[in-house]
């Protein structure tokens, strides 16, 4: 993968999740570290990242998140109760991990290499099956997984012409809502090659389909 040179701190939350550039990830926080490291991010207007979890559990002693994970800003958040709180994410861009270190409470610290976006690129004629499925889900539940639009209809996929021409925003999409284990989404999400990963969905679409 191209990763910047430059060496960054990032705080991170390893979850048993793979979170995609550009998707949006809400959040329940109830950890006294995490909700300590929200509120500094709110406070900054910082990121964080999110990690997956190679070993351990989301809860208690820290876990060993995989090394490749994506940084999320923060959107909106509620504290609907005392000691929870709810956050809306965006997520940006992907990064490595090179070193770690664990603060006293507890909340994870990476020393983190960016890496470099992904290229537009086209989707070949043989993978618009993905690109199809992906209206569909959409168009299904768009509310849901989806920030805008909120209404699908001719003119709504007018402006979205333009990311259905991506191979790399098509590909995080599907990856992030297709029924996938975690080691398999990682895989992907590690890919710096959007076309390999809308081969891969493909094949997985078809199978499910016949």
């Amino acid at each position: 993968m191209n990763a910047a040179a430059k060496l960054t701190s990032l705080p991170l939350f390893p979850l048993n999740t793979v979170v995609f550039p550009g998707g949006r990830m809400p959040l329940r926080i109830f950890e006294q570290r995490y909700i300590d490291m929200v509120k500094q991010a709110i406070a900054d207007d910082s990121p964080f990242g999110i990690c997956a979890i190679r070993e351990g559990q989301e809860t208690g002693t820290p876990a060993v998140p995989y090394s490749i994970g994506t940084r999320v800003r923060i959107t909106d958040w509620d504290m609907p109760e005392t000691g929870i709180l709810h956050i809306d994410t965006q997520a940006d861009t992907r990064f490595v991990i090179r070193h770690t270190q664990v603060e006293p409470s507890g909340l994870l610290i990476g020393t983190i290499d960016e890496v470099s976006a992904e290229p537009a690129s086209a989707i070949p004629h043989e993978l618009e099956l993905a690109v199809e499925i992906l209206r569909h889900i959409i168009s299904e539940y768009g509310h849901a997984h989806f920030p805008a639009p909120h209404a699908f209809d001719d003119a709504v996929w007018v402006s979205y012409r333009h990311a259905f021409d991506d191979a790399v925003w098509v590909s995080y999409r599907l990856s992030e809502v297709l029924p996938l284990k975690l080691s398999v989404k990682q895989n992907l999400l590690e890919m710096n090659d959007s076309v390999t990963r809308m081969r891969i969905l493909t094949e997985f679409l078809k199978r499910q389909i016949n």
